[in-house]
């Protein structure tokens, strides 16, 4: 996910093919605040690649913590399949682990932002434009009519999580046969419905203030908080121990982001939320945020973690260690995705406020580089991933009560995942632009929920004949139904991107993913130690990658390639 363009650089590139797209844009004029320091608003030409350059920076940063965090979180997993294995402890866990992950999903990772960046990217175009005008700051506003009330709408929400636990527990996983160690997790895990809720609302704000090291380190600070309760406590309270660890991790989040919260973004006098209408001043200068806005993307991000939702259902009706078999699998697999997406995570901003503005050349612009280089990054991670499956696994989890059965299980579930990398990749990058005007549109809703019917239908045919494989080629199936929808449905709707273009772009990286994969799927075994096996296929699944895109004229590759050369051959 890392970007490492200006605007400036062209590229070179072979005879016949079509220029390859700059990696990072030099954003046009910025209104004052949301700049790197230094950058003024109106920006000239000559000083726009500063912007560029400091988008590239705070992307390798944001790319430095979101590896970081994933690696903790490895950390995690492995701390739990070495005391737990796949077993009904650590499938009780898991199944309390749906309510922290469906937070994080509608509250950090995408509703929160989708909801909250492009409206404190108007109100800082707004107080741009007021400049210095006395009683009159649109970001105090909108901070003084929603932060109050999310936190009593999110400690409700808490509240009544903790009650329903055993009926949570009854929908989410009924074919537990004892379903208590669930239900323990479960109450512990639902104070993530608050704390995830505030982390949310304070990496939002940052991010459009253009600071993006305190939301990347989240991660980093939760990570460390379930793994230190793990090891502290799990001889004492068992697999509880790793709940009671979510609940800690998630108060560090917080903690994480305070600092510069209270430094960037201007706090007015507390008092009670009031949830009627907001005041005079505050309806004339806080971007709305009323249900026509919030029901789009709530519903849009509910029905993405649902899919989820019906793999755990599907799963609670197989053998025990089936749910633990598709949650490390997914982990893994999906690290590509995460890793793709942190430059469209840094340019939402961007985006958004070239919506605001009316610039949709430059929307569309970004758009379309954010969805090569994001697809660049997630079929290169495709490809290892298909090729060795079976070595990540067993260097990252054969230990302590995770044997070499639950290896070759969940490397096989691994493999059916990454077909559905892309697909994944596509609807995180293709749903910020859908929001970034901060009109609704339920089009991100439909397309999502189309995408879950499908994962329904198709785990219902595949899961009583194939098990976990058939469960994972489900989720596959159902989100690569949405992201094509998507594609679609953007540039006729929000952005006017090259529909064409873009899926050709994206064909060819595919190719390339897929002769990378199976040459990897053939040498493996070919070194039996399955570190070095790792290790060579480090380098040979890239340079079986980039090859076959130069041979398929990829414009991603290319442009990749000659940026390379340019920084360390001709030193410039």
């Amino acid at each position: 996910m890392s970007d490492t363009g200006t605007g400036t650089e062209t590229g070179a590139r072979p005879a016949g093919l079509a220029a390859a797209p700059p990696l990072l844009p030099a954003p046009g004029p910025e209104p004052e605040g949301l700049l790197p320091p230094g950058v003024a608003a109106g920006t000239s030409s000559g000083e726009a690649p500063r912007l560029g350059s400091f988008l590239a920076r705070a992307a390798a940063a944001t790319a430095v913590l979101t590896v970081l965090g994933a690696v903790l979180g490895l950390v995690r997993d492995q701390a739990i399949a070495r005391y737990f294995g796949a077993s009904d402890a650590s499938d009780a866990f898991l199944i309390a682990w749906t309510v922290p992950e469906m937070a994080a999903t509608l509250l950090i990772e995408d509703g929160m932002a989708l909801l909250l960046v492009p409206a404190f990217s108007l109100a800082l175009t707004r107080r741009a434009a007021a400049g210095e005008a006395p009683g009159s700051d649109p970001v105090r506003d909108l901070v003084a009519t929603t932060l109050p009330r999310l936190f009593l709408l999110l400690a409700g929400g808490a509240a009544l999580l903790i009650a329903g636990a055993p009926w949570v527990v009854g929908v989410l996983a009924p074919g537990l046969a004892d379903p208590r160690l669930a239900v323990d997790c479960t109450r512990l895990t639902s104070v993530t419905v608050l704390t995830f809720g505030i982390t949310g609302y304070f990496s939002a704000a940052l991010r459009a203030h253009r600071s993006f090291l305190p939301p990347a380190g989240v991660y980093v600070a939760y990570n460390l908080g379930i793994i230190g309760m793990t090891l502290a406590l799990h001889a004492v309270w068992g697999v509880r121990a790793a709940a009671v660890g979510v609940a800690v991790g998630s108060v560090l989040m917080i903690l994480t982001q305070l600092p510069m919260f209270l430094r960037l973004v201007p706090l007015a006098r507390p008092r009670l939320p009031r949830f009627g209408r907001p005041g005079r001043r505050a309806a004339r200068t806080a971007p709305p945020l009323g249900f026509a806005v919030l029901a789009p993307v709530v519903l849009f991000v509910v029905s993405r973690q649902s899919q989820v939702l019906v793999e755990r259902f599907l799963a609670s009706t197989l053998p025990a260690g089936a749910i633990s078999h598709l949650n490390y699998a997914q982990k893994v697999a999906q690290m590509p995705m995460v890793l793709s997406l942190m430059i469209c995570t840094v340019t939402f901003p961007v985006v958004a406020q070239a919506m605001a503005a009316g610039d949709r050349e430059k929307a569309r612009l970004r758009v379309e580089r954010d969805l090569g280089l994001a697809g660049t990054v997630v079929l290169l991670g495709t490809a290892v991933v298909l090729g060795y499956a079976p070595q990540i696994i067993e260097v990252l989890f054969q230990r302590g009560a995770f044997d070499a059965t639950d290896t070759a299980s969940t490397a096989q579930v691994m493999r059916v995942y990454a077909l559905g990398l892309l697909g994944h990749c596509l609807v995180g990058a293709l749903s910020r632009p859908f929001f970034s005007s901060g009109r609704p549109t339920w089009f991100p809703a439909f397309a999502m929920g189309t995408g879950l019917l499908v994962t329904m239908g198709a785990g219902y045919a595949l899961t009583y004949r194939f098990g976990v494989d058939g469960i994972a080629t489900a989720n596959a199936i159902g989100i690569s139904t949405t992201a094509l929808l998507l594609l679609m449905g953007l540039g006729t709707r929000v952005v006017p991107i090259r529909t064409r273009a873009v899926a050709l772009s994206l064909g060819r990286l595919t190719g390339a993913s897929l002769v990378a994969g199976v040459a990897g799927w053939a040498c493996a075994p070919l070194v039996p130690d399955p570190v070095l096996s790792l290790a060579a296929g480090c380098l040979l699944v890239p340079s079986a990658f980039f090859l076959t895109g130069l041979a398929l004229r990829s414009p991603e590759v290319v442009s990749l390639l000659a940026l390379t050369r340019r920084r360390f051959l001709d030193g410039r």
